[in-house]
């Protein structure tokens, strides 16, 4: 794929750095007498999906294989660092408890649940590459490399909605229990294992020679796996039981009567 670094590929290797920054601004203003601090782990999981993108940015990307390494880090690797970075919980501790609610009441609206579901993660991330791999859209971005741009932003926002829906740690709206979860995290692996099989196989719109396409199926199959698994691993870590809904509430003491005890 030609001039990967030029144009709209140029202007995005300032999004890694200027990603960071703020974050790490953000996060030593936590250290401030007064507040609680912010957790190093955090940082440096935000700072490590930083430098993937980065790496991913500057891969020549002018082959079938170049284009694959920069999915898998874009779109999956990538985000799963950002995610656990819990930039959202930061963002809402850097700001006014006002603009706070704002946000919060915001990721409450119908339309912001549907697009953070799992569901719905799933067929932008795994439905996106059967659309670029099964049509002539990925010879389109071979002689029109202006669209490259767009393709990783997709590849950046779809990986880090999917991320977020399975194992993110910040506020958001009502997400289905972990079961569900799991089993989309599952499907996920294996339309990622088919589409593999199919460039294996030469079954894929590529213009690839068929040693390309060996190498980038792959990468596919188990880098991809590897990133799920890591996913599925993190989804273990953050995951915390809900209350039992028929658990027995404390019993709080009626004021009027201890004010009327204390007279």
């Amino acid at each position: 794929m030609t001039g990967t670094h030029g144009g709209g590929v140029g202007l995005l290797l300032l999004v890694p750095p200027v990603l960071f920054w703020g974050y790490l601004a953000a996060a030593l203003r936590q250290c401030d007498p007064g507040r609680a601090g912010w957790s190093h782990w955090r940082t440096a999981s935000f700072g490590a999906g930083a430098a993937l993108l980065a790496v991913a940015l500057l891969l020549p990307a002018h082959d079938l294989v170049g284009h694959m390494w920069q999915h898998l880090l874009v779109g999956m690797l990538a985000p799963l660092g950002l995610v656990l970075g819990a930039p959202g919980t930061l963002a809402l501790r850097s700001v006014t408890p006002r603009t706070g609610r704002a946000a919060l009441r915001l990721l409450r609206r119908p339309a912001v649940t549907v697009a953070s579901h799992p569901v719905t993660g799933l067929l932008l991330t795994a439905g996106g590459l059967y659309l670029l791999h099964l049509t002539p859209l990925y010879r389109v971005t071979l002689t029109h490399p202006g669209l490259h741009p767009a393709l990783l932003l997709h590849f950046l926002v779809s990986g880090y909605v999917f991320t977020w829906s399975i194992a993110g740690p910040d506020p958001g709206p009502h997400r289905p229990g972990v079961p569900v979860r799991l089993v989309v995290l599952g499907l996920s692996v294996a339309a990622h294992a088919t589409l593999a099989q199919l460039m294996y196989a030469g079954l894929v719109d590529a213009a690839a020679p068929a040693a390309q396409l060996r190498t980038a199926a792959t990468l596919m199959y188990y880098v991809g796996d590897l990133a799920e698994i890591l996913l599925a691993l993190a989804l273990l870590a953050t995951w915390r039981p809900e209350p039992r809904r028929n658990s027995p509430t404390p019993v709080r003491p009626d004021r009027r009567r201890v004010g009327a005890v204390r007279a």
